[in-house]
């Protein structure tokens, strides 16, 4: 070994205390730098390398360490062209000190071809480690064309988008609706039994009559309390006389009270009759035996002596002089004032209550998705409508370019240089919303392969065409672009000015530039502008671009 020449040949190392030759001792170093500790395993293998189009293949990660260290596994966008299809649980296998961890993931591919599954990245612990590419074969399945017959390919039909869920939330909506109109009828509209103030406004016939309904509905009889019930029945009509008939009528015994009846009558001044001023001196004596010298009658006479009370009361009303025109009106009009008093109060009420309501709602709403959003809801907002209407995910072009966009894209005039005329083939496809955004896509094919495709150069040609139709003010920001399926390219992004129509106003907008180049010869290219200060064109340009998913060309 040349290079060991210039050591001292003095200088022998030694091993419990003997000499040893400079080849062991490399040999010993050798050694413990690799296996100075348990070295890390990787493998990877499938269970076949021929299969049918759909057919799953097994893909097996085998990895073999010690137990102290963590594995992690590739993600399933990493086996492009292939995809994923399943991913099972890890495996644990143990054998002496050393762990065996497989992986299995289940994988197919819907297009015939020779595919290549690439080296796959496994982290354990703080190491890289890659597995080896593989190889498989997807094969088309045979068609004996003397049984299945062959046929020409249908037109295209138009497909009916599927049905609005519409009614639900006007169902939902009405229900909101018919409980709050439902609130509002029982705390607000229901007629609802009077308060104290309400019922001292009512005329004094009207008070009494109430007052005998509240009688009836009192315990006082269940309970055998006579003396209360009494108490109450001579105080309504007491209250009456004292109102309309002799102002002393609370504070005046029972005799009293009869001698001015008595005389109220002779003098032709109140037309009761003889009967009726009895049948109240009969009652008011009862109650007078029953609150003073604890008298008993029984409860059908006390019921009686209610319902006489009541016959007395629409009795002495109608003995009373006729109110004049006079102060019929002022009832009136007195009556017509507290019903719209009423009626105000209620509106005012219901009014306040529905604006409670809206606001509430619009806060609680706002709270959660934000004051903008649900206001753009309520009043509408065309990017918003935009981006939650049903998007569209297809492919577009050969080799094709998968896209979820929130309109077809259709097919435009594609516009070649006349320096690449006969030389390229391209498919333009794009839609427009104008003033606020556009999405182009390009998919151009050389039909001869150049020595090498300058992602740099194309894109300033694309910059150049943007200004050439236009646009002005153009500020260019360039970063790596990789797909979901692995696809990596260029992204050119930043602001300009994007002309408005066939007039000289521009308006401030954004755009994106995504481009990609395969095989020295194929070009591709998606391009979206639109109007700044707009964070829903922001969210559609980016659900644009995280959908771009780019299928190899075959060979």
């Amino acid at each position: 070994m040349e290079y060991l020449k210039g050591f001292n040949s003095n200088l022998k190392p030694r091993l419990f205390g003997k000499d040893l030759p400079w080849k062991i001792v490399l040999s010993l170093l050798i050694y413990f730098s690799f296996f100075g500790k348990a070295q890390a395993q990787v493998a990877a293998a499938v269970d076949s390398t021929t299969v049918k189009i759909g057919q799953q293949i097994s893909y097996n990660i085998s990895v073999k360490t010690d137990s102290t260290r963590l594995v992690v596994f590739p993600a399933g966008k990493e086996f492009a062209p292939l995809e994923m299809i399943n991913s099972y649980p890890v495996d644990t296998l143990k054998s002496n000190d050393e762990y065996r961890l497989i992986k299995k993931y289940g994988l197919t591919q819907f297009d015939s071809g020779h595919y290549t599954i690439p080296r796959q990245k496994v982290l354990i612990g703080d190491q890289t480690f890659y597995t080896d590419s593989l190889q498989v074969v997807v094969n088309t399945i045979a068609v004996d064309t003397t049984k299945q017959g062959l046929y020409d390919i249908k037109p295209i039909i138009q497909v009916e988008k599927a049905p609005s869920q519409w009614w639900k939330y006007a169902l939902i909506i009405l229900a909101i609706l018919a409980l709050a109109a439902f609130l509002m009828y029982w705390f607000i509209w229901r007629k609802k039994p009077l308060t104290e103030d309400e019922i001292a406004l009512l005329p004094p016939y009207d008070r009494a009559k109430l007052a005998l309904k509240k009688l009836d509905e009192s315990p006082y009889l269940e309970q055998q309390n006579l003396k209360d019930y009494y108490s109450e029945l001579t105080f309504i009509i007491r209250k009456y006389l004292d109102e309309k008939v002799y102002d002393r009528a609370l504070e005046s015994t029972t005799g009293e009270l009869i001698d001015r009846l008595n005389l109220l009558r002779d003098g032709n001044q109140f037309g009761i009759s003889n009967e009726d001023i009895e049948n109240l001196e009969r009652i008011l004596r009862r109650a007078d035996l029953v609150k003073f010298a604890k008298s008993a009658p029984d409860i059908e006479l006390a019921k009686l002596d209610r319902n006489t009370i009541d016959a007395e009361i629409d009795h002495v009303k109608e003995a009373l002089p006729e109110p004049t025109e006079e102060e019929k009106l002022l009832d009136e009009q007195y009556r017509k004032a507290l019903e719209r008093k009423k009626r105000r109060k209620k509106i005012i009420l219901t009014v306040a209550a529905t604006l409670f309501v809206l606001i509430a709602t619009y806060v609680g709403f706002s709270l959660k998705y934000g004051f903008v959003y649900v206001k753009d809801t309520i009043i509408g907002h065309e990017s918003k409508e935009l981006l939650e209407e049903q998007w569209v995910t297809s492919q577009y072009g050969a080799p094709p370019i998968t896209i979820s966009t929130p309109k077809v894209l259709g097919r435009e005039q594609a516009q070649i240089p006349k320096a690449y005329q006969g030389k390229m083939k391209v498919n333009t496809f794009g839609y427009e919303n104008p003033g606020r955004i556009s999405i182009m896509l390009s998919n151009a094919v050389l039909t001869q392969p150049q020595d090498s495709l300058n992602l740099n150069q194309v894109i300033d040609g694309t910059l150049k065409s943007l200004e050439s139709r236009g646009a002005q003010n153009i500020i260019t920001k360039r970063e790596k672009f990789a797909t979901p399926n692995g696809a990596e390219g260029l992204k050119t992004y930043g602001s300009l000015e994007i002309p408005m129509g066939k007039s000289d106003s521009h308006m401030a907008g954004k755009y994106a530039l995504l481009t990609f180049t395969s095989e020295n010869r194929v070009i591709q290219q998606i391009l979206i502008t639109w109007k700044k200060d707009d964070s829903y064109l922001d969210e559609i340009a980016q659900r644009v671009m995280s959908s771009v998913e780019l299928v190899k060309a075959k060979d």
